[in-house]
């Protein structure tokens, strides 16, 4: 039996969900009522990236009982491993409703320090990965009639934000381009492909480990996960496809949401806005 959400019977796939976005957006589908498969490269703990595909499948679990749950590993780098990742889930629960591609490669240095295998490792990760994923999933999405592919990747209009880590951004450009390219190749059909992307840093490892400020400049991952629900309840048709949104803008219009203090890391802080 489904668990009651307005997602219920749904099922939702998100890459890289052991830890950060995409654990918190896994936890917040299964918490909406649908069944989530956790995938990922980790299956076993690391101190400094903690979290495995097991520990969050059961995190799920305990925090929505009557969901499916599956961990399944997958490093996106692997075309083959993306196919087993899709069969996988079309065997346990039949359709695919939802996917998101939130795993990532950051890489933040500039032309001169970045050697071919760093550039293919955040182009694999962030860009050849969603490529793959959209091509093997887009027929059981026309089958079934409907489906939301959402890219966790920022509007390209910010070309100033390039320099230091121009092969990070424009696999992540990339990314939302392959969302922009997908709303035209699926024209008229109910199957809604969008990009999503924070209006300020995001408490994470990568932000964690880069160095990126202090939890006072940060919100919650969480604001990410509420957007992209507010996002995937929506009828597809209803929502509309090729648009890169931020977390902000999917509360507000979708949900009305309107203060956004309580997504803050400290209380009563105000987190550093980038002008996207």
């Amino acid at each position: 039996m489904s668990a009651p959400g307005p997602l219920a019977g749904r099922t939702a796939v998100v890459t890289g969900s052991t830890r950060g976005v995409g654990r918190a957006c896994a936890l917040a589908l299964a918490q909406a009522g649908a069944n989530v498969v956790v995938t990922g490269k980790s299956v076993t703990e690391r101190e400094r990236l903690p979290g495995t595909i097991q520990s969050v499948a059961a995190e799920l679990e305990a925090a929505a009982p009557g969901v499916g749950v599956l961990a399944q590993r997958c490093d996106v780098r692997q075309p083959d491993q993306i196919e087993a990742l899709v069969d996988a889930t079309l065997a346990r629960f039949g359709a695919i409703d939802i996917w998101v591609n939130n795993a990532g490669a950051a890489w933040w240095h500039p032309v001169e320090e970045t050697p071919a295998r760093r550039f293919d490792l955040v182009m694999d990760v962030n860009f050849r990965g969603p490529h793959e994923a959209a091509r093997l999933i887009l027929p059981h999405m026309r089958a079934q009639g409907s489906g939301h592919i959402v890219n966790m990747s920022p509007p390209v209009h910010r070309p100033d934000m390039v320099g230091g880590k121009a092969a990070y951004m424009v696999s992540k450009f990339g990314m939302t381009y392959l969302a922009i390219a997908l709303a035209e190749e699926l024209a008229g059909e109910p199957i809604a492909v969008n990009a999503l992307w924070p209006v300020t840093l995001i408490e994470s490892y990568a932000t964690i480990n880069l160095g990126l400020g202090e939890r006072a400049q940060w919100r919650r991952p969480e604001i990410l996960a509420d957007a992209l629900v507010a996002m995937v309840r929506q009828d597809p048709s209803a929502l509309g496809s090729g648009r890169a949104w931020l977390d902000e803008e999917a509360l507000r219009e979708l949900e009305g949401v309107e203060d956004f203090s309580a997504y803050a890391c400290v209380s009563g802080e105000t987190p550093l806005t980038i002008p996207w």
